[in-house]
């Protein structure tokens, strides 16, 4: 039986997908024990993300019941309503006045191929993606959010490479660190090595960029856990090492076109020094980013869609 070395292999968390081939888009979810915190850091210059306010230093709310990675831009942001009706249902979320329990959920898209095709994930998908929620070894490649994502396109769309979604786990002494990517980048993709996976060269040329159709399909997510006990503040140095594989990994990254975001969740009581947690957020990540890659389909049919701005046939 081959060991998870994925996400999941940090106790208590469930992953889902809801994938939608037909329209080149999907939904992933990210379920967490309880009790948790959480927090996050934006390097991308177009984020497009709910209750990320609610992530910073000093708020009052640090636990988060799930995190929703969504395909359809701003639109698909509504896929986490189905999110959070599924928590409710089962009794999770935050006590309010009254008794009512409320979820938080904070959600992040990319731009994918589902904008074109007008078909974008709603709260029906994202209500999917948590009742197929389990703690087995994550799927990977064109799956769920992953599914209608690709990289480097800076060069021109016609050099764009299938990319998806990627999840690694490693130790860090007696704690375990996950993370899972949804890699949607402009930019070119290279292991720790700076081996290219999507045919670029370790130095980008220093010219502009490509503005060519499509060229706009763009933002990497990044989802890192731990069964340690840390703190939000102790939480940001994860999300720091997390954007840190991101840049090394994806060559140009943090452009104005990508809206990148890292969040950073503790679900556990390990003791754990932070600095080797943060170095293993630092492997976690640069890891899924290539499985994103590797793990990833064809490209044709998403040039067709994005080229031609029809749905598939």
């Amino acid at each position: 039986m081959t060991a998870n070395e994925t996400l999941t292999a940090v106790a208590g968390i469930r992953v889902g997908h809801h994938t939608n081939a037909d329209a080149l888009t999907g939904v992933t979810v990210i379920i967490f024990p309880e009790p948790n915190a959480a927090a996050a850091e934006v390097r991308g210059a177009a984020p497009g993300t709910r209750e990320l306010g609610l992530l910073a230093p000093g708020m009052k709310v640090e636990m988060i019941q799930a995190l929703v990675f969504s395909g359809g831009s701003a639109f698909g942001l509504a896929a986490a309503d189905g999110v959070v009706r599924g928590l409710e249902a089962d009794g999770r979320g935050h006590i309010a006045w009254g008794g009512v329990r409320v979820p938080i959920v904070p959600a992040a898209v990319v731009f994918d191929a589902s904008v074109i095709t007008g078909r974008r994930p709603d709260p029906e998908a994202g209500y999917a993606a948590y009742q197929a929620a389990s703690s087995a070894a994550v799927e990977m490649g064109s799956v769920g959010a992953g599914t209608g994502t690709t990289a480097a396109k800076w060069r021109g769309f016609e050099y764009a490479k299938r990319s998806g979604i990627g999840s690694a786990a490693v130790a860090a002494g007696d704690a375990t660190v996950g993370a899972l990517v949804v890699v949607n980048a402009v930019g070119d993709v290279f292991d720790l090595e700076s081996r290219p996976l999507t045919g670029g060269v370790p130095v980008p040329e220093i010219k502009p960029m490509s503005q060519s159709r499509g060229f706009m399909q763009n933002t990497t997510l990044v989802a890192v856990s731990t069964d340690a006990l840390l703190t939000r503040t102790e939480l940001t140095r994860l999300t720091v090492r997390a954007h840190d594989a991101l840049g090394a990994c994806i060559r140009p990254g943090h452009t104005r076109y990508d809206g990148d975001v890292a969040y950073a969740v503790s679900c556990g009581a390990v003791t754990a020094d932070l600095d080797a947690l943060s170095e293993a957020a630092f492997v976690a990540t640069a890891t899924a980013i290539v499985a994103g890659v590797e793990h990833a389909g064809s490209i044709e049919d998403l040039r067709n869609v994005a080229t031609s701005g029809e749905g598939p046939r």
